[in-house]
């Protein structure tokens, strides 16, 4: 089979979302792979819970290793478009899939992993790349997890800040 392809033609630049989301292609497939290789070499990651924070964790890897690619070309600005539109592309990649393989979430499900990632990636002083269409503030009105979401505004915040930025990664 041939399949005909625009990707190669001379003479067009792409731009930094196209460059990413190839990239985000690659990388969940390369995560996919990672995890056939686990199962098959006797590691138990059944379908389900296990399986989903095993791929999260893997593409959250492979996109901070793209990021460091990126930033040895030099350019901030295209590093920022591209990392941002890759980890965007690998989300949706991550959550079609999960989707698709457990059934639809509620939406408080959705939310409460999002709070949970955030804890621990708080907790272990991981940096973690973001980008959403409104402020923390508006990502979340309900009362339901009040709490729980003020938590994570101010976690959100304060992994803004160098002191946070500074702190090494804990295991």
């Amino acid at each position: 089979m041939r399949i005909k392809s625009r990707w190669f033609r001379s003479g067009t630049d792409k731009s930094a979302a196209e460059i990413a989301s190839a990239a985000a292609f690659i990388v969940f497939r390369i995560a996919q792979n990672a995890l056939k290789n686990m199962r098959a070499a006797g590691y138990e990651l059944p379908p389900g819970a296990p399986y989903f924070a095993f791929l999260a964790e893997f593409l959250a890897f492979l996109t901070l290793g793209a990021d460091r690619i990126a930033h040895a070309r030099g350019d901030e600005a295209w590093r920022v478009e591209f990392t941002t539109a890759m980890a965007n592309r690998v989300g949706e990649f991550l959550a079609g899939n999960e989707a698709d393989l457990l059934g639809a979430d509620t939406p408080e499900g959705y939310k409460r992993r999002f709070i949970a990632l955030v804890d621990e990636f708080y907790d272990r002083n991981v940096k973690l790349v973001l980008s959403a269409h409104a402020t923390p503030e508006a990502i979340y009105r309900g009362q339901r997890l009040d709490f729980e979401f003020e938590r994570t505004r101010s976690r959100l915040a304060e992994m803004q800040t160098h002191e946070y930025l500074a702190r090494p990664h804990r295991p």
